[in-house]
């Protein structure tokens, strides 16, 4: 909402979930967990007030109102991850040569893609746990960006350039997340 040269976003805390700010420090805490993250910006103040978090920016240019935009939807990130958590489902596909996929430490492992030889891996984002079950790849965690990034991983580790996508579909596939933009 904009009033007079002012921006603010206004984010209710939820009834499970305590946040505390120290500095620039945002920590959310909730029964799924706690995630913290750093909101430094010259122009742009994290408040904590009254069962809310506020994002504000006085004389915004429009680089600062996106900014405030994207530190209310980390906020809001961080309160639905520590509550509800995130989930990402990816989906084995091959025709001919059987992918076998595993978890081995902090990566998982992809045999036999393509028939080839040598094992791919994927780094496994710190905060999520994969689970793999025959064709379906979990991924879980309170942290949007790792449980993403790890998706993301997993998904390009069976990937190959060169080839037509919709002719060789053989790869880790992305099918569903568990999460919807909500405002």
């Amino acid at each position: 909402m904009a009033v007079a040269g002012i921006i603010e976003r206004t984010i209710a805390i939820p009834e499970k979930v305590t946040a505390e700010q120290d500095g620039t420090v945002l920590k959310a805490r909730g029964p799924k967990g706690e995630l913290s993250r750093n909101f430094a910006h010259p122009r742009i103040k994290v408040v904590i007030g009254e069962g809310e978090v506020t994002v504000r920016c006085e004389l915004p240019a429009t680089r600062d109102k996106d900014m405030v935009g994207t530190f209310a939807a980390h906020v809001n990130n961080m309160f639905i991850g520590v509550t509800e958590g995130f989930t990402y489902r990816l989906k084995v596909v091959f025709s001919h040569f059987p992918m076998k996929v595993s978890v081995k430490g902090d990566k998982v492992q992809v045999d036999n893609f393509m028939g080839g030889q040598a094992p791919r891996f994927a780094k496994i984002a710190e905060g999520c746990t994969v689970k793999v079950n025959g064709a379906d790849v979990t991924v879980e965690g309170i942290d949007v960006e790792a449980c993403g990034q790890t998706a993301a991983n997993i998904e390009r580790a069976a990937s190959r350039r060169g080839f037509d996508v919709r002719v060789f579909q053989d790869g880790i596939y992305i099918v569903e997340k568990s999460h919807r933009v909500r405002t």
